[in-house]
């Protein structure tokens, strides 16, 4: 290979290590993966068993108005309401609605001590209903910007702050854009890398088998014929790859009895919701995946009975039963998934490295041949081409930091027993699917108690990201063996003319 070949196969080398770090990015704010705490290497499925851990990440975001109506029970995970948070649930129903720790979920609340509940504007509560921000010996805070309403119950501990919800209200907006970028990179749907079809009793959602970020553009309801329930199942999804499902139009709706989800998609699984107003999500299914509403005017209407992932919503939620029993819950499971890069001016690293794929100037010495070759004079031995250098030993990829568990606080404010939410309704149970997929299947889940745990102590917004050290590394150290291969033809190329 001569030296202008050498060059150019670096420098795509290099192009192509760079170019991985501008298509992989977290959810805005670094939102999604778990954050120290204590964080689970595995999320076990919903049960109501130990503490399996700490997740001090926001779980669930709402850019306007938090409503707890009719029988809807808990919100596993640290909650953040821009607006105001408003319980007033039917009569009839539990009287209790559970944040931060709960009966039945991952059982990964936030650590003791810190917000389990964040309210930017008014905090209202039921006369004889009750907010609870604890179970046992785990216990959190209910911290509210604006006035407190009504004369209901909040348990163990309520703060007003005017700040609130101060360090959140930039994620609003950041997490509209991020919706439809994902959705419309350049003003245009982005480009789907598999296919949806809905069959009636259920969608399938046919991946293309080897893409990293697995793209679907759903553009009807999630529904059986008639409006009725159907499942989804998933088939051609490589292994650690993201799946985005961006579903368009104004007001869809999802109306799921199961979900047929592979083993560990769950925690790289989107649905991004980058155009509607009103979103409708029911059903009896525990729900699969993170969740993304991008319309600050939207409503969500959710009364599926579990959601399994994250929530986050620029406009408002409304948690309720949908005129079915009670017992509806928020499960806290972290988004790991790579997403596209929505972030301004960020690939910083690909200008200055692709102006240099050949930096050796050592080209110049012998451009071309001699055209007029002359008898050597003096039989003097050609010397050896000297050795080419070692390279540089590559550095070490810098170490993830282990995350320190925090020491037990022993302490329990107000041990009340959690109330066990009334059990799911299946009231209409749909078609069963047929397998067409396998994995995780959603039955419903209800509320229930829990055991005491352990409690670290930490609080805060995630601002972590994609971690680019190992890839600038690897691709400083193909450049450098780029360089290496250039100067080694041109040595060898040298000695062979001089010889000649």
């Amino acid at each position: 290979m001569g030296i202008l070949g050498a060059g150019v196969a670096g420098a795509a080398v290099l192009a192509g290590a760079l170019a991985l770090t501008s298509v992989a990015a977290t959810l805005p704010g670094g939102l999604g993966p778990c954050l120290p705490g204590d964080c689970p290497d595995e999320y076990p499925d919903p049960h109501s068993g130990p503490i399996e851990g700490r997740d001090n990440a926001i779980n669930i975001f709402v850019g306007g108005d938090m409503l707890v109506r009719e029988g809807a029970a808990e919100a596993e995970g640290k909650v953040v309401v821009l607006g105001g948070f408003d319980q007033d649930k039917s009569a009839g129903a539990s009287s209790v609605y559970n944040v931060g720790v709960v009966g039945v979920g991952s059982r990964v609340p936030p650590d003791d001590g810190t917000d389990f509940l964040t309210v930017g504007g008014d905090l209202s509560v039921a006369d004889g209903q009750r907010l609870l921000a604890e179970e046992g010996s785990v216990h959190g805070v209910v911290r509210y910007g604006g006035d407190r309403q009504g004369g209901g119950t909040v348990r163990p501990t309520e703060v007003q702050d005017p700040d609130a919800a101060a360090p959140y209200t930039d994620l609003r907006s950041q997490l509209e854009e991020a919706s439809n970028c994902y959705a419309y990179p350049e003003g245009e749907l982005r480009e789907a890398t598999g296919t949806a079809d809905n069959q009636g009793h259920t969608t399938v959602f046919t991946g293309d088998g080897s893409s990293a970020l697995q793209v679907f553009n759903v553009d009807f309801d999630l529904a059986n014929t008639g409006g009725g329930m159907q499942a989804v199942s998933f088939a051609g999804i490589p292994d650690d790859a993201t799946v985005l499902i961006n579903v368009i139009g104004d007001e869809p709706t999802l109306n799921i009895n199961q979900s047929f989800v592979p083993d560990g998609l769950r925690e790289r699984l989107l649905w991004n919701f980058p155009d509607a107003t009103t979103v409708n999500m029911k059903g009896t299914d525990q729900f699969q995946g993170s969740v993304l509403v991008g319309d600050p005017a939207s409503t969500t209407h959710l009364s599926m009975p579990g959601t399994n992932g994250r929530f986050f919503t620029t406009g408002t939620l409304v948690h309720e039963s949908d005129g079915g029993g009670g017992g509806q819950e928020l499960h806290a499971y972290p988004f790991n998934g790579d997403l596209p890069e929505c972030a301004e001016p960020s690939p910083s690293p690909s200008p200055s490295p692709s102006v240099s794929p050949s930096p050796d100037p050592s080209p110049e010495p012998s451009p071309e041949p001699t055209p007029t070759p002359e008898p050597t004079p003096s039989p003097t031995p050609s010397p050896e081409p000297s050795p080419s250098p070692e390279p540089t030993p590559s550095p070490e990829p810098t170490p993830e930091p282990e995350p320190s568990p925090s020491p037990t606080d022993p302490d329990d404010p107000t041990p009340e027993p959690t109330p066990t939410p009334e059990p799911t309704s299946s009231d209409d149970p749909g078609p069963g699917p047929e397998p067409d997929g396998d994995g995780y299947d959603g039955g419903g889940y209800d509320g229930g108690g829990g055991d005491d745990a352990r409690a670290p102590d930490r609080g805060g917004l995630p601002l972590t990201g994609p971690a680019l050290a190992g890839l600038v590394a690897a691709a400083l150290v193909l450049l450098a063996l780029g360089g290496l291969a250039v100067y080694a033809s041109w040595k060898r190329r040298a000695g062979e003319e001089w010889a000649g």
